[in-house]
């Protein structure tokens, strides 16, 4: 039931789901280099606040693993949240893919206006967990929107044949969260260590 290969099966299952997400990033991502002006204000405030928490964590005897320490639990346990909070209809899985998605937006954007060398920011500060973390993200809100468009199939479907197959829907989505949310911590778990590793190093 916890093997990768039932993950990826469910992954399979779940691949429209992935593609939506995928969108709704992609979609945040431009939104946050399009609009950085716009949006400057409340965007800024959110890098303001992991600066802040950058800061603390350099306080430390260890910063490395602070920095892990700190990223993994950040991201997994907002990515195991997410995936459970798509009950509500797969609004909040939705909020959070274009917000994160228009937060990186933004940061190349303002890079790029005070003349950093965006292409090193993404090479050095982005790819080397990038390539994990982002899709796991995107994964586990896959999994939320999911869950939303269950609960709103259900709200919605009142004839007998279509409720008894949302119930078998239901029940095969509910068991494969719980290999979905271990597969999802793991490459979390992997991408924080690269991140409090290469890419702090890289960044340095």
């Amino acid at each position: 039931m916890l093997s990768f290969r039932t993950f990826l099966y469910d992954l399979r299952q779940n691949r429209s789901m992935i593609v939506v997400a995928t969108i709704l990033f992609v979609f945040g991502l431009i939104a946050g280099i399009i609009w950085s002006e716009q949006l400057g204000n409340y965007l800024a405030s959110q890098l303001d606040q992991l600066r802040t928490i950058s800061s603390q964590l350099k306080q430390g005897s260890n910063v490395q693993m602070n920095y892990f320490l700190f990223i993994f639990f950040n991201n997994a346990v907002k990515s195991i949240l997410v995936l459970l909070l798509g009950f509500f209809i797969g609004i909040i899985p939705a909020f959070f893919l274009v917000m994160n998605g228009m937060i990186i937006g933004y940061l190349l954007q303002s890079a790029s206006v005070h003349g950093d060398n965006v292409t090193e920011l993404i090479v050095k500060g982005l790819l080397p967990h990038g390539i994990i973390e982002i899709p796991a993200i995107i994964i586990a809100s896959a999994y939320g929107l999911r869950f939303g468009k269950l609960m709103l199939d259900t709200l919605t479907t009142s004839n007998a044949p279509g409720r008894q197959r949302l119930k078998s829907e239901r029940r095969l989505f509910l068991r494969s969260i719980i290999p979905a949310s271990l597969w999802i911590v793991i490459l979390l778990f992997v991408a924080a260590v690269i991140e409090s590793t290469l890419t702090y190093w890289l960044m340095s």
